[in-house]
């Protein structure tokens, strides 16, 4: 019943879309709409991505999701750039590290059904360490940003190598890591295989339902200022949480699908994965591409995102230092991510 509920929901992306562009609609009613149809479509990345996985295992599953899920976001990023909005952009590109680390991670550890379960640690371990990496190299163009104007050309100029090495990083790590999960996937291939698509299809639907999630996400940003307006909260608040987890809504909710049905390493490496792969790609390339749309982009972040980011990532990786997932472990991570927006809720706008 359940199944038929989400593929019949995925008729109210088409809806909004056409809502959105052809009758004009009002913010409101397009906020709701657009919010209520990327569940379904996180719900078919997800399900497109455990197909995925059976046939290359869950460190590359992680990765698929990670890539596909971020896809949008990017998109919307580069959109709110151009549209004059840089305070947004890095709020939601700060948010979305945190809420994958905090929120994903912990909402896939509390649904999982089993109290204790192994978790591949060494992969885990080295993308928290890209993350806090990320976050002490974003440091060289966000700390001459506390002082003056934050969006001055100097800063977009001294942006630049920062991106450019994250970029390097990301791809030589990245490459790595991937070998080695198809190596142990080749060694030790997980059980439980689902009956189901082949790696052609998976990708295809993955690809499809990305664009779609994008052109829906879009629909529910440029409906967010009307309905932000109305709630009357800053604009830092909205961008860091409330578009942070609508842009990743298809990571989100595909993890706490996949951990659902006791996948519980392939969920913590869409969670993590996805973070390392904001921190080192998704931040960066928005920053290049931001010299296409201009103005540039500099990644002069907020000290208060910067200390959630980094902050997010240490905590983290205490927790999965022994290589175990416990649902207790899952609840405290909820409770800091809880913490942690708070904190955006009350630091108000720059």
């Amino acid at each position: 019943m359940a199944r038929r509920l989400l593929w019949s929901s995925l008729a109210l992306a088409p809806v909004v879309i056409v809502l959105r562009f052809a009758f004009n609609a009002s913010d409101v009613l397009l906020f709701v709409l657009a919010a209520a149809a990327l569940i379904p479509l996180a719900w078919l990345i997800g399900e497109a991505t455990e197909h995925a996985a059976e046939h290359t295992g869950a460190g590359v599953g992680g990765f698929l999701n990670a890539s596909f899920g971020n896809a949008p976001e990017l998109i919307i990023a580069t959109f709110a750039i151009a549209d004059g909005l840089p305070d947004v952009v890095r709020g939601s590109l700060a948010g979305s590290v945190v809420s994958n680390i905090l929120l994903v991670l912990g909402a896939a550890l509390a649904v999982r059904g089993v109290s204790e379960e192994r978790l591949d640690r060494r992969s885990l371990m080295v993308q928290l360490g890209l993350v806090g990496l990320a976050v002490a190299l974003l440091l060289i163009p966000s700390v001459p940003g506390w002082h003056g104007d934050p969006e001055r050309h100097s800063l977009a100029v001294a942006t630049l190598p920062v991106a450019i090495v994250l970029l390097c990083l990301y791809l030589v790590i990245t490459a790595q890591g991937l070998r080695r999960h198809r190596q142990l996937h080749r060694i030790e291939p997980e059980a439980g295989g689902i009956a189901g698509w082949t790696l052609p299809i998976a990708l295809a639907v993955l690809a499809a339902t990305t664009i779609v999630t994008a052109l829906v996400s879009e629909v529910l940003v440029h409906s967010l200022d009307t309905f932000a307006e109305q709630a009357h909260i800053s604009e830092f608040f909205i961008a860091t949480v409330i578009v942070a987890i609508v842009g990743n809504a298809a990571e989100h909710g595909g993890a706490i699908v996949i951990a659902r049905r006791g996948k519980i390493r392939l969920a913590t490496e869409i969670a993590i994965s996805s973070s390392a792969q904001v921190g080192l790609f998704v931040i960066p390339a928005v920053a290049l591409l931001s010299w296409l749309v201009t103005p540039a982009l500099p990644l002069t972040f907020r000290p208060v995102e910067l200390a959630a980011m980094g902050g997010a990532a240490v905590f983290v990786a205490f927790v999965v230092a022994d290589g175990k997932a416990r649902k207790s472990e899952g609840y405290l991570l909820l409770a800091v991510y809880v913490a942690v927006a708070a904190g955006f809720w009350f630091a108000g706008d720059r």
